[in-house]
């Protein structure tokens, strides 16, 4: 290799990012001790981002797009090295492209499964599992707070921390949710849609997005499952003691089809005259029948009545009571009433109740 080859060797014109895999969120361009050129093109293709980084400290990002690296698009990182005037030299400085797609192949489990009160259960063990997408927000601060100088960063290493933070978070969902645990299955996608914005919340700070979360299943014990499946069975069986008869009637059918069966033969027919002995006594026994009264039913409460006579309540009084005081002139049609049940005083002649009371007392008189 010639003095010259190896003097162009040093320098680097070209710095973009070819990913071949499908977890990798960080990639470090392979700089090594070779300086890059000034007026180098940078490729940073769709769903990616460049960060340049010098001596530690982030300078320059820079979107999709192919770009010629000089003084006027290097702002931060001409500051940092001190460039003034356009200095064309080769600079180095560390190159970290950051995969800004969504990956969509994590999944999650709740190792240990979550308590809940349950509206309808009580206290439950609840297990769930699912899969969620994530993607960088904020590829400067992705760097800073969790990459570090991790020459590549892939989705294995965040994995763990975000599914603890779901787990977290995964209890409080469901219990604000205020689902019973019968119709969790229909409200998962808006619990996950829910949770993904928490999440996403959260994540914030370093720089992490979670655009998509999936519950696939929420499950309990195998204990509470079996006890679920009996309560099912009840419900579809019905009457209990139908159910016995009916069973017993099917045992002795099979017991009369097998006549040589010994010792089933004997139980199938012992079940048989059971059943037997059960629906003869069912049908034998007459039909209940209310018991006779003790005696005359109590009388009817009688409404009781007020009067509003000259600013004072007199009462309670019955009909009978009213109907003496409007023979003696007392109750007249435009002395105000009330019983329960009306919502204020009004004149006796506005209650049709009163109707009858009333038909005694003459109207009043004519004006002159």
């Amino acid at each position: 290799m010639g003095l010259m080859d190896k003097i162009r060797g040093e320098f680097i014109d070209i710095v973009e990012w070819l990913d071949d895999s499908r977890d990798t969120i960080v990639w470090r361009f392979p700089r090594y001790e070779n300086e890059i050129k000034m007026g180098a093109r940078l490729v940073v293709r769709e769903s990616q981002t460049a960060v340049f980084v010098n001596e530690g400290v982030v300078a320059d990002v820079f979107p999709p797009g192919m770009h010629t690296l000089d003084t006027e698009n290097l702002p931060i990182l001409s500051t940092l090295k001190g460039w003034k005037y356009g200095f064309h030299s080769p600079f180095k400085a560390e190159v970290y492209f950051v995969n800004t797609r969504q990956f969509t192949d994590l999944k999650w489990g709740t190792q240990n499964p979550v308590i809940l009160r349950d509206p309808e259960l009580g206290v439950v063990r609840l297990r769930a599992f699912g899969a969620y997408a994530m993607r960088v927000s904020d590829p400067a601060r992705l760097l800073t707070e969790l990459v570090g100088t991790d020459p590549q960063f892939r989705t294995e290493e965040v994995s763990e921390y975000l599914r603890q933070m779901i787990v977290g978070k995964l209890a409080g969902a469901l219990a604000a949710a205020g689902v019973p645990m019968y119709d969790l299955a229909t409200q998962q996608e808006a619990i996950g849609t829910r949770l993904a914005g928490v999440l996403s919340e959260d994540l914030a700070s370093i720089g992490i997005d979670i655009p998509k979360f999936i519950i696939e299943n929420i499950s309990v014990p195998p204990e509470v499952e079996q006890a679920l499946d009996k309560r099912t069975q009840m419900g579809v069986v019905g009457n209990l003691d139908q159910y016995a008869q009916f069973q017993a009637a099917n045992a002795l059918q099979d017991a009369a089809r097998n006549p040589g069966g010994g010792a089933s033969e004997g139980i199938g027919l012992g079940l048989g005259l059971a059943a037997g002995q059960r629906m003869a006594g069912a049908l034998a026994q007459p039909a209940a029948q209310p018991a006779p009264a003790a005696g005359p039913p109590p009388l009817p409460a009688q409404e009781q009545w007020y009067l509003g006579v000259e600013g004072e309540r007199v009462g309670p009084l019955s009909l009978e009571d009213l109907s003496g005081r409007a023979r003696s002139g007392a109750l007249t049609r435009a002395t105000l009433v009330w019983k329960a049940g009306m919502a204020q005083w009004l004149p006796a002649e506005q209650v049709p109740e009163l109707a009858q009371v009333l038909a005694s007392v003459p109207p009043p008189l004519p004006p002159q």
